[in-house]
C-alpha cells in the first residue's frame, strides 16, 4: 500500500481522479503551506477541473516562494491560454523556457502562439526546439530538465546510465559536458564536446557548449576559432554574434569586439547581454565613463538586471543616484524577480550604502545577498580543510629532498598566492610595470593539473593527489613544467618573466615547487578581518564559493595561514611573504625587496605602477589604476560590530598579524 500522501496524489492525478488529487495536496499544504512540490500538484489539478483563477494563486504562491520554478511558468502559461489571455500565456511559456530550456509542452505553445501573431521567425525557432526535444529519448529530456532544475546528482546518474546504453548519442555526451562544467570538471566536458562537434559538426549547441568551456579553461585562441565557425554559419544570430565578441575580447581584440557589440545593440537595444559585455570590455582597458554608460544601458534593456547594477559596484568607484536606489529596492522586493537577479542586487545595495556611509543598511544588503548567493553553490568547508590536511600530510621535508631539482629550468613564471582581495592585483600590476614582466590574469593551468593528477574517481575514493606527488619521478615533472610553458604562452607580450596570480595555487605550492624548482612564488597577505571582509562583500563571477559567510571565510583563511605556515617549514626561503599593510605603508622599501627577491633591477615605473597601460580584468581593476591611498586599510572597522563571527573563526590571526608601525 502507497504510504507517501504526496504519491498517492500524484497517482491519482494520473488516473484522472483530480478531485482525490486536490484533496490529498490540500492535505499536505494544510500540514505544510510552503510545500512546492504539493503546491504545484494542486495548481495543476486545479487547472484540469477548469478552476483557473484558484491555480493561478496557488501559483503566485509558489513562484513568490520559488521564482526561478519553471514549470510554475509553464502551467501559468497554459492556465492563461485556456482563458484566452494569449499576451500572459506567452510571457509565462518564454520565461518558463528561460529557466529550464527542456519544456517540449512550453515550446509548441510558443510556436502556436508566435504563429497566430504572424511572428514567423519566433515560431519557426520554438517550432524547431519543440521537435527537436520531442525527438529526444525521454530519459535525455529528463536529464535537461534536472539540470536546469540543479538536481545534478540525479541528473548525472541517468545520463550516464543512458550512455552506458547509448554510448556515442551526441546529446547525451554533450549533456555530460553540461554536467561536467557545472561541476568544474572542465577537462572532461572539453573531451567530450571536442567528439560532439566531430561527430555532428553541424550541431550548434554542441559548439556553443564547446566555445563556453574553452573559454574557462582560458583556451581563447580555439573558443575563437570555434566561435568564428558559429557565427559564419548562421548570420545574424545576435547570440552567437555575442559569443564571438566576447572571445575577441579574450584574445585582447578590443576593437573587433566593440564594434561588434555595437552593432548588435543598434539591431536589437533591449538584448541586455551585449550591453553588459560591451562595459566589461571598456572597462578591462580603462574606458570608465563609457562602461558606465554601457551598464546602465544594460539595466535600461531589461529592468531589474542585477548583474548590471553590481557591476556598475563592482567599479568601486561609482555613486549610484538616488533614482537608481529607488530602482533597486523597487526591483528587489517584487516577487517576479530571480534569485540570481535578487543576490546580484543585494551586493549592490550593499555598496551603494556603504558609499553612503549607512554602514548598519549596508551590512544587512551583504549579509541578504551573501544568503542567498550561499544557497547557490556547493560549498563543503571540511571537504576544502581536509584537502589542505592532505598537502600538509604528504608534502614533506623528505619529499623535497628526495626530489630536489628534478623538474624543470624555467624560470619564468612568479606566482601570486594567497586569498582574493588580500592585493595581489596590486601586486601584479606593480611588477608588470617592469619591462622584463609580463602581467596575465588568474591562469588555471595548475589547478587543472592537480585534478589531472587526481584522477577519475568516485566521490567515496580517497583522493589520490596530493599523495600521488611522490610518483612522479623526473621525466614526469619537467614534462609538466614544458607543458605549463607552452600553455600559458598565449597569455605574454614577450617579456622574459611573467606572472600567474591565481590566488587558489597557495594550496598547491609543493607540486609548483617540484615541477618549476626556479619560479618565484610571493604570499600577497592582508589584515584577516579587512581580507576576510573584503571577500565576504564580493560577489565573485565564478569561484571562491568560501566567501558567502562570515564563518566560512574566516575558517577557510585560517587554514590557508595553516597551510602557508607548513610551506615555510618544509621549504624555507621558498616563499616571499609580501603584507599589503607594508607596501601601503612604504611603497619604495616592498618593491625594492620584491625586485631583490625576484632578481630584477629596480625600475622606476614600478613605483608609478597606476600610470601603467593595460588591461586588468579583476574587481581591483579601478583601485589600481590610482595611486597608493591608506583610507581602506582599517575600513572594515565600521562593520566591527556586525563582524563577531568572522571574529570567533579567525581565533588571535587578527591580534597576531604584523601591522607596520605608524608614527
Amino acid at each position: 500500500m502507497m504510504s507517501d500522501p504526496m504519491a498517492q496524489a500524484r497517482k491519482a492525478l494520473q488516473s484522472g481522479k483530480l478531485e482525490d488529487a486536490l484533496s490529498l495536496a490540500g492535505a499536505r499544504l494544510r500540514e505544510e503551506p510552503d510545500d512546492a512540490a504539493a503546491l504545484y500538484l494542486q495548481a495543476v489539478a486545479q487547472r484540469y477541473l477548469r478552476r483557473h483563477p484558484d491555480a493561478l494563486t496557488t501559483l503566485e504562491h509558489l513562484r513568490n516562494l520559488q521564482p526561478d520554478h519553471a514549470r510554475a511558468f509553464q502551467e501559468a502559461g497554459h492556465n492563461f491560454r485556456d482563458l484566452g489571455d494569449a499576451d500572459r500565456a506567452l510571457a509565462a511559456y518564454q520565461r518558463a523556457v528561460e529557466l529550464n530550456h527542456a519544456l517540449p509542452a512550453a515550446w509548441r505553445e510558443l510556436a502556436r502562439l508566435h504563429r497566430r501573431q504572424d511572428r514567423t521567425a519566433a515560431a519557426d525557432s520554438a517550432q524547431a526546439e519543440y521537435e527537436r526535444l520531442s525527438k529526444l529519448p525521454k530519459e535525455l529530456v529528463s536529464v535537461s530538465s534536472l539540470l536546469h532544475e540543479g538536481k545534478l546528482y540525479k541528473a548525472e546518474t541517468l545520463c550516464r546510465a543512458f550512455l552506458r546504453q547509448n554510448p556515442h548519442h551526441v546529446e547525451a555526451m554533450r549533456l555530460l559536458a553540461v554536467l561536467g562544467m557545472k561541476l568544474f570538471i572542465y577537462d572532461d566536458a572539453e573531451f567530450l564536446l571536442e567528439s560532439c562537434v566531430e561527430f555532428e559538426p553541424e550541431n550548434w549547441q554542441a559548439r556553443y557548449d564547446y566555445v563556453s568551456v574553452l573559454h574557462k579553461r582560458q583556451k581563447f585562441e580555439k573558443a575563437l576559432e570555434q566561435a568564428t565557425i558559429l557565427r559564419d554559419a548562421h548570420p545574424g544570430n545576435h547570440a552567437f554574434d555575442l559569443a564571438y565578441a566576447n572571445e575577441c575580447v579574450a584574445v585582447g581584440q578590443f576593437d573587433t569586439a566593440l564594434e561588434r557589440y555595437e552593432r548588435i545593440t543598434r539591431e536589437r537595444p533591449n538584448f541586455e547581454y551585449p550591453h553588459l559585455s560591451r562595459g566589461h570590455a571598456l572597462k578591462t582597458i580603462g574606458r570608465l565613463d563609457e562602461a558606465i554608460e554601457s551598464y546602465r544601458a544594460a539595466y535600461r534593456a531589461r529592468p531589474g538586471f542585477g548583474d548590471a547594477y553590481w557591476s556598475l559596484a563592482n567599479l568601486k568607484t561609482y555613486r549610484f543616484t538616488d533614482d537608481e536606489l529607488a530602482d533597486m529596492n523597487r526591483h528587489v522586493a517584487e516577487p517576479a524577480t530571480t534569485d540570481v537577479d535578487r543576490f546580484h542586487l543585494c551586493f549592490a545595495l550593499g555598496a551603494a550604502h556603504e558609499s553612503r556611509e549607512d554602514y548598519a543598511e549596508s551590512f544587512r544588503w551583504y549579509e541578504q545577498g551573501n544568503r542567498l548567493k550561499k544557497a547557490h553553490v556547493r560549498y563543503e568547508p571540511e571537504r576544502l580543510e581536509e584537502a589542505m590536511r592532505r598537502q600538509i600530510e604528504s608534502c614533506t621535508t623528505d619529499l623535497f629532498e628526495r626530489k630536489s631539482g628534478l623538474g624543470g629550468a624555467h624560470d619564468d613564471p612568479i606566482f601570486i598566492v594567497g586569498l582574493p582581495r588580500a592585493g595581489s592585483t596590486l601586486l601584479e600590476q606593480i611588477l608588470a610595470s617592469h619591462s622584463q614582466v609580463d602581467g596575465t590574469m588568474e591562469l588555471p593551468n595548475i589547478i587543472a593539473l592537480a585534478h589531472r593528477l587526481n584522477g577519475r574517481r568516485f566521490v567515496t575514493e580517497k583522493p589520490r593527489y596530493p599523495a600521488i606527488l611522490d610518483e612522479l619521478d623526473g621525466n614526469k615533472l619537467r614534462a609538466m613544467a614544458d607543458a605549463f610553458i607552452r600553455d600559458t604562452q598565449i597569455h605574454r607580450q614577450g617579456a622574459p618573466r611573467f606572472i600567474d596570480k591565481m590566488p587558489n595555487n597557495f594550496m598547491h605550492i609543493g607540486l609548483i615547487h617540484l615541477m618549476l624548482p626556479n619560479a618565484r612564488i610571493i604570499d600577497a597577505r592582508r589584515h584577516p578581518m579587512a581580507c576576510c571582509f573584503s571577500g565576504f562583500k564580493q560577489l565573485f563571477a565564478d569561484g571562491q564559493e568560501f566567501t558567502y559567510g562570515l564563518e566560512e571565510v574566516g575558517r577557510y583563511y585560517r587554514g590557508y595561514v595553516e597551510l602557508m605556515e607548513h610551506w615555510d617549514h618544509v621549504l624555507p626561503g621558498r616563499v616571499l611573504r609580501v603584507h599589503y599593510e607594508h607596501v601601503v605603508a612604504d611603497l619604495e622599501t616592498q618593491v625594492r625587496r620584491i625586485l631583490d627577491f625576484l632578481g630584477l633591477p629596480f625600475e622606476e615605473a614600478c613605483l608609478n605602477y597606476h600610470a601603467t597601460d593595460r588591461s586588468i580584468r579583476t574587481p581591483s581593476s579601478e583601485q589600481v589604476r590610482q595611486p597608493i591611498y591608506r583610507s581602506g586599510l582599517e575600513h572594515w572597522r565600521h562593520f566591527e560590530p556586525h563582524l563577531g563571527p568572522l571574529r570567533s573563526a579567525l581565533g588571535d590571526l587578527p591580534d597576531r598579524y604584523p601591522m607596520p608601525a605608524t608614527d
